[in-house]
């Protein structure tokens, strides 16, 4: 092996892939696709349920794993071709590499509703119940519309399945916390900082 290689080059891409590059690397690497291709799969697929990327960040993707060496952009001849990307050999050993990892690794997420439990003291406590009551059923509609798009979408292959399984269980999660939470604030006698 040559030592002037690329880090691409030799199979080790060295920054960790956002998840919206990840995504984007694995649909082309199912098959070579330009943009709008790319922008109707993650439609179909429902796959801005578990990622944000705009159709706009699409292009943007693709640029940075072209410059990555990830994959290669061919444009056909005619005027009005669009250039269709294809995964290289490096983007598809990051892919493998960085999606094993993804599996493996548990990173923390941060959601609203634990900035707004570190500010009760200063709520009242009739609107922070009603706010967790109205997050509740947020929760309940959400949770009701992933089950009617997972029903309509059957049947799903079994990597599919496991996804709206985790994003479902989650929401669940969360509703059954939501519900003891609000249950027990509503009931517990006050407690705040001591008067001076």
């Amino acid at each position: 092996m040559k030592n002037n290689q690329t880090a691409a080059n030799r199979g080790e891409h060295e920054k960790k892939l956002t998840v919206a590059e990840l995504m984007v690397l694995g649909l082309v690497a199912e098959m070579p696709r330009h943009g709008y291709q790319l922008e109707q799969v993650i439609k179909e697929r429902g796959m801005r349920e578990w990622t944000q990327i705009g159709f706009s960040s699409i292009y943007f993707v693709l640029g940075k794993l072209e410059k990555a060496g990830l994959v290669v952009a061919k444009k056909p001849d005619g005027a009005k071709a669009k250039k269709t990307y294809s995964v290289t050999g490096a983007g598809r050993r990051a892919l493998v590499a960085q999606s094993l990892q993804a599996l493996r690794e548990h990173r923390p997420t941060y959601s609203s509703v634990l900035a707004g439990m570190a500010h009760w003291p200063v709520l009242d406590r009739e609107a922070g119940v009603a706010a967790l009551r109205e997050r509740g059923e947020a929760i309940a509609s959400e949770l009701e519309r992933l089950e009617n798009i997972q029903f309509e979408q059957q049947p799903l292959p079994d990597f599919v399945a496991a996804l709206f399984d985790h994003s479902l269980s989650l929401l669940r999660a969360e509703a059954d916390w939501v519900k003891r939470t609000a249950d027990h604030l509503e009931i517990r006698p006050e407690q705040g900082p001591e008067p001076k």
